[in-house]
């Protein structure tokens, strides 16, 4: 029976995937019957890490999950590389078997629907060792500028499963986790969550006095977004105070670097307060909100953001990529994230488009808080330079392949874009303050965000998004300017897909006022004026101009 269904199972991820994609793909990216069976709702780790050896050694995942139908085998994951030793569930070793970065377990006896039980996995071995993290993922083995071991862990896109056994599935997310890590004494270990236990004791694996640091998430985790960080780090911290209620603020950076650090950290409190205002309250509040110096650029790690910006404004001190302000990119982007991509998480990734373009649109609306409407649109301008349109934003679904990169800038332009066609700011940021609260903790697809929107503007916004997500090229108004006597008649058109038809603000000399193109000829009578004054609001909307 199994075997028919391994055989179901292979004709099945040829038909959801395209001739680019293999077996693997699926399996990793596919949510079969054997990982829709289950919903995981706590995750145990207790990781040994030896940094001599760049190993993860002897450890064990605890996978706590409700059935959601009745099974005897399911599904988890690990990176092919790395061994499962052993799968023990109520005191009895299962038998299970592997393909690629698939696990597959076979229970001793029928597990019904409703039931809520675990299994504990056994295993180790040698990581996959990131090579231009965050992008390609992995561990980082590197050394500080002190000689001493600095170790950290990013998997976005890759999938946690590199470096521990779970449903990686982005669908999935357990209610809360907790995170054991033991390493080489004096290192000092920070994951996500909360800090309950932090002790020294003789490791018999590594032969050494090790530091175990038990940390404890209290709220849902998507998994790329659980990490460690290793190394010989100083702390402090601070207070944020909204409503009357404290944030702790965590600062966890290289021994040597704290002064820096606390010079460079006091933006922090001022982006809250503006991500507050448009977003609602910070939403992991009893895990606390963290900065963790990492030997690699950022990535937002919930409640423990990965920071290695080098205490510099803008990208690795490259101000022109903020449009030559002030303020640190990786904090204001990675923080966005809290609410864009952890908070709410996409169950595909094909549709990290909302993770990435929410928060990319963030830091705009971080500059307009900070800086004012017009530093506001002249960051998105700035923007406009990032944008390739090679690929379509919306990946492939069912295969673990996200879309093009186009997904941060263009997805932030769409959305101002919005803005300005919705041309009622206070509805509009309801609309995104009501997107943050009511999708809060969260898994859902792109298509949720989109009949959101339409539901709360009473408009059918579904060309705007097929436009800008699903097609290569952005709407491309054509127009002449034909004089006939005195006056002059604008003649017009969307070059852009059937049905097209989004309104567009155009000027003058004096007050904007909207036009109503379509995918067919249209025509205005302007009257007299000087059609040298003629602009197109191209600040307010993403768009390409063909004058014929």
């Amino acid at each position: 029976m199994r075997k028919l269904y391994v055989l179901f199972l292979l004709i099945n991820s040829l038909l959801v995937s395209s001739q680019e994609y293999t077996r693997k793909d699926s399996l990793r990216g596919y949510l079969s019957s054997l990982r829709a069976c289950y919903d995981v709702t706590f995750y145990d780790l207790d990781i040994t890490i030896d940094e001599k050896e760049k190993s993860i050694e002897y450890s064990t995942s605890s996978i706590h999950f409700t059935a959601l139908s009745d099974f005897d085998w399911f599904q988890i994951d690990l990176a092919a590389n790395m061994e499962v030793m052993l799968v023990e569930f109520e005191g009895v070793h299962l038998d299970f078997s592997r393909e690629f970065d698939a696990v597959y377990v076979y229970f001793n006896r029928e597990i019904k629907k409703g039931e809520n039980t675990n299994i504990k996995v056994w295993y180790g071995g040698y990581p996959i060792e990131a090579v231009n993290p965050p992008w390609d993922g992995g561990f980082s083995w590197e050394k500080d500028q002190n000689n001493k071991p600095w170790i950290s862990v990013s998997c976005q896109g890759l999938g946690a499963s590199v470096w521990w056994p779970c449903k990686d599935h982005q669908s999935d997310e357990p209610d809360s986790m907790r995170i054991k890590v033991a390493a080489r004494y004096p290192l000092k270990i920070i994951a996500n969550g909360d800090l309950r236990n932090d002790t020294s004791l003789w490791n018999q694996y590594l032969n050494s006095w090790v530091n175990v640091s038990e940390w404890f998430v209290s709220y849902p985790i998507n998994n790329y977004n659980v990490t460690l960080n290793i190394g010989d780090y100083s702390h402090f911290s601070d207070k944020y105070i909204s409503n009357n209620d404290t944030l702790r603020l965590d600062y966890y950076v290289l021994n040597g670097n704290i002064n820096k650090a606390i010079r460079h950290f006091k933006q922090v409190k001022p982006m809250m307060e503006c991500f507050e205002n448009y977003f609602g309250p910070y939403p992991f509040w009893n895990d606390g909100y963290a900065l963790v110096e990492t030997p690699y650029l950022g990535m937002e790690h919930q409640s423990a953001i990965a920071y290695g910006n080098n205490f510099l404004p803008g990208y690795y001190g490259n101000i022109s990529y903020i449009d030559d302000l002030d303020f640190d990119f990786i904090i204001v982007h990675e923080s966005g994230h809290e609410w864009w991509g952890n908070s709410i998480t996409t169950n595909d990734i094909a549709d990290m488009w909302v993770h990435e373009g929410f928060c990319t649109y963030a830091e705009a609306l971080y500059v307009e808080c900070i800086y004012g409407y017009k530093a506001m649109l002249s960051y998105l301008d700035n923007q406009k330079k990032r944008v390739r349109n090679k690929k379509p934003v919306i990946g492939h679904y069912h295969v673990n392949k996200q879309g093009s990169s186009d997904m941060y800038n263009k997805g932030s332009l769409m959305l101002h874009t919005l803005r300005s066609i919705i041309s009622d700011d206070e509805l509009w940021f309801e609309i995104i303050m009501g997107i943050s609260l009511d999708f809060k903790y969260r898994n859902i697809d792109g298509q949720d965000i989109i009949d959101y929107i339409n539901q709360k503007t009473r408009k059918d916004f579904s060309y705007f998004f097929k436009q800008y997500l699903e097609n290569t090229n952005i709407p491309e108004f054509v127009y002449s300017l034909q004089k006939e006597g005195r006056n002059t008649t604008l003649i017009f058109k969307w070059n852009a897909i059937d049905n097209f038809n989004m309104p567009l603000l155009v000027n003058i000399g004096k007050d904007d006022f909207w036009i109503y193109p379509n995918n067919q000829l249209q025509e205005i009578d302007l009257g007299s004026f000087d059609r040298a004054s003629f602009k197109i609001r191209t600040d307010l909307f993403y768009i390409d101009v063909k004058k014929q």
